[in-house]
């Protein structure tokens, strides 16, 4: 199996503005070691509405690069989303859909909110931003 990362909000927003660090490191790393970096497309969304457009041309360089996959939230995809956060905010659709593409991917988040995927899922494998 081809392992990977799932990249939140918090992710791809510490990569487009650099802060922290940590994130562009661990972009580069993936690139040396051809390591794939899932993006849900819900997730994405959220980054260009709240992203400083100064950061916009660092996000479309991870968003291009060859490792970089793009998860759409397709019809099935928010049928299992809705169902993962019945009972939960329904505002947290990116997460949803991030919390999705790791159990099918059975890859870590890459996040700063673990408590709150945790309370979705208490299972799901984390990788925590500093």
């Amino acid at each position: 199996m081809i392992g990977g990362r799932v990249l939140d909000a918090d992710a791809l927003t510490g990569f487009a503005t650099g802060r922290p660090v940590y994130v562009r490191a661990l972009v580069w790393a993936a690139v040396e070691e051809n390591v794939v970096l899932a993006v849900p497309s819900s997730a994405l969304t959220r980054v260009w509405a709240e992203l400083d457009p100064v950061d916009h041309p660092a996000l479309d360089v991870l968003l291009d690069l060859p490792i970089t996959v793009i998860e759409e939230l397709d019809r099935p995809a928010a049928r299992e989303v809705g169902t993962l956060l019945a009972g939960f905010d329904p505002a947290e659709v990116d997460l949803g859909q991030v919390l999705r593409c790791a159990r099918r991917r059975g890859w870590p988040v890459v996040t700063t909110r673990s408590g709150t995927l945790r309370k979705l899922d208490h299972a799901v494998q984390v990788e925590e931003m500093p």
